[in-house]
């Protein structure tokens, strides 16, 4: 996926990720949807009412196979995003660690 695209991953701005470690296991949490979108994909969180979008189909299919993977960069890797390309990935995913979309595993 060129740069470009890739910075578009999920709709937000740059977030504070010191609690989010992409070297450890992380999952959707339990009370969050995952809806499957043209575009990418709704995530619902029903505890905290908050939306979120995901705007690829790449990163949906990352989110839905964190718990898979001993890490988000095994993840990453999985899907065939390599290290110089995960900084967009990783940013996306600190967002939705730091509102609680996705939890550590």
């Amino acid at each position: 996926m060129p740069a470009a695209a890739a910075a578009t991953v999920i709709d937000s701005t740059e977030v504070d990720s010191a609690g989010f470690d992409p070297d450890t296991t992380w999952r959707l949490h339990p009370q969050v949807a995952l809806r499957p979108e043209p575009f990418g994909a709704l995530l619902y969180h029903f505890g905290t009412r908050k939306l979120s979008f995901l705007k690829n189909t790449t990163i949906v299919r990352v989110v839905e196979t964190l718990d898979q993977h001993p890490s988000v960069r095994a993840a990453l890797a999985a899907h065939g995003i390599d290290e110089p390309a995960q900084r967009p990935y990783l940013r996306a995913l600190a967002t939705l660690a730091d509102s609680h979309m996705i939890v550590p595993a």
